[in-house]
């Protein structure tokens, strides 16, 4: 079976050229495996967490949302930066299904873990699938800045994958975990998806 396994080239140096209000940018001198050095510059980032909440309609609830640095408004799925030092992906996640969507779940399982783009930042994405959906009683979460334009609505996964296979849907946790229930589905099921406190190498945190 394919696995990755981690590994640590010799680094020489170390700096970082920016500093962000969640995230930065480092540069690392790394020595290859010719013995020569090279330079490589990444995003620093605290990790993600996403939520694929699936109703007993087989529909997804998404949202959209504007996103500046493509200059695009994406349909995409509840997500949110992992804030604090340690924090559990799980609480994380609940969270954003709740301040994104005013909803709550009753079963939650991981769904696929991805670093979304390993050769230019470190950041890695927990996507989980939850399902067994209600309201969440209360007023709904204030929101604010880009979070204030969002439009939000239920779509049948068949027409998300379909979407992401056209070219028409290209958030990376929406695609990723649409197709990953997808392919669960077609193998051992998604009750066989690893538990929603599974290990998570990329981001230690306390159960």
């Amino acid at each position: 079976m394919l696995q990755d396994t981690p590994e640590e080239w010799r680094t020489t140096a170390t700096t970082t050229p920016f500093t962000g209000n969640k995230t930065g940018v480092r540069t690392d001198e790394v020595v290859m495996p010719d013995g020569g050095v090279a330079k490589r510059d990444y995003q620093v980032h605290p990790g993600s967490v996403a939520v694929l909440a699936l109703d007993d309609e087989d529909r997804v609830l998404v949202l959209k949302q504007y996103r500046h640095p493509v200059r695009m408004k994406l349909w995409e799925i509840p997500a949110g930066l992992l804030d604090i030092p340690g924090e559990n992906p799980l609480h994380a996640a609940q969270r954003e299904l709740y301040e994104e969507a005013h909803a709550k779940a009753e079963d939650w399982r991981v769904l696929v873990d991805v670093y979304p783009s390993a050769g230019g930042s470190d950041e890695a994405i927990r996507v989980f699938l939850a399902r067994g959906l209600s309201e969440v009683e209360g007023e709904r979460y204030e929101v604010s800045e880009e979070e204030a334009d969002m439009e939000l609505a239920r779509v049948a996964l068949a027409d998300l994958v379909r979407g992401a296979l056209s070219g028409r849907l290209h958030n990376n946790s929406l695609v990723t975990g649409a197709l990953a229930v997808q392919a669960a589905r077609a193998g051992d099921g998604l009750d066989a998806l690893r538990p929603a406190d599974a290990e998570w190498p990329a981001r230690p945190y306390a159960v």
